[in-house]
């Protein structure tokens, strides 16, 4: 596709939020064999302006979209990022893309987290496998914000080495001395020298002052489940305790029905929640 036809669509684009923006791919690295990241700049020069932890749509044309979450912060205006799973044929499709291709790109939509509103706080943050792509773009903003927040911890967690995501970045804030990094893996490769077990056993290594603590969690749901039950051990309260709910969306505005958990619809008044909100919707995790 040309520029020339890419500036063409962009003014439509912003007419309907049922029509994508075009994005170019400028970097691209294969993480894992299941999980790719990208570097994408939208053609018409305009930033995503996406609050941290929010998703978007992306569409490879004649073949679908899928929901992915942004995974850098709103601070790094140039460009935004993504870390795609491939789990089916828009996904896969995806995978198959570099550097120089062109995809489709809806929203972003959700609530995401407002980070500006709890200046001061500590933060906790506690990612396990995939978990890590959403909670990396708190984690980016409130490092590049870092004179606004407290203590800040991250627990990061995979199934193996090899399992782990965004290793460069793990590698920067374990050497950062205003930011504790500590990282497991459940099953250990020759060489691997960190922790070996479950993320929760990483809970005893760190120092929490629950009356100033925002917990995010985000991983599976057994995960979730468990870190959630920890957090609460160690006093930090219902309503500190962040996650983000993985549903299918579809529409993102709400309107389809796919995501909607009795009267609440994951795609617009989340993928953010609190615990205690989360615990009310049974099929929540």
């Amino acid at each position: 596709m040309s520029v020339a036809a890419t500036q063409a669509i962009a003014p439509a684009a912003a007419e309907s939020p049922f029509l994508p923006r075009l994005a170019r791919i400028v970097a691209a690295e294969q993480f894992t064999p299941k999980e790719k990241w990208f570097r994408l700049v939208p053609y018409d020069g305009r930033p995503l302006a996406h609050p941290p932890m929010s998703f978007v749509q992306v569409s490879v044309f004649g073949v679908g979209e899928a929901p992915i979450s942004v995974c850098s912060s709103p601070t790094r205006e140039q460009a935004f990022e993504l870390c795609v799973r491939a789990v089916g044929s828009v996904t896969n499709a995806i995978h198959r893309l570099g550097v120089g291709d062109t995809v489709g790109i809806r929203g972003p939509f959700g609530n995401g987290f407002d980070a500006s509103a709890h200046k001061g706080k500590d933060f906790l943050f506690v990612a396990g496998g995939l978990g890590l792509a959403p909670a990396r773009s708190l984690i980016q903003y409130v490092l590049d914000k870092r004179q606004d927040y407290g203590r800040v911890t991250i627990l990061v967690g995979a199934r193996t080495p090899g399992d782990l995501l965004f290793q460069n970045d793990i590698r920067e804030w374990v050497s950062r001395p205003d930011v504790e990094t500590h990282v497991t893996v459940d099953r250990p490769a020759e060489g691997w020298k960190g922790n070996v077990g479950v993320i929760t056993t990483l809970f005893k290594k760190i120092k929490i002052n629950p009356s100033a603590t925002l917990a995010v969690i985000i991983g599976p749901p057994i995960m979730f489940k468990f870190a959630v039950l920890e957090a609460l051990a160690y006093g930090i309260p219902e309503h500190r305790c962040i996650c983000s709910l993985e549903r299918r969306m579809k529409c993102g505005l709400g309107w389809c029905g796919h995501c909607q958990i009795r009267n609440v619809y994951v795609c617009k008044e989340g993928p953010v929640f609190t615990y205690e909100q989360v615990k009310k919707l049974r099929e929540g995790i």
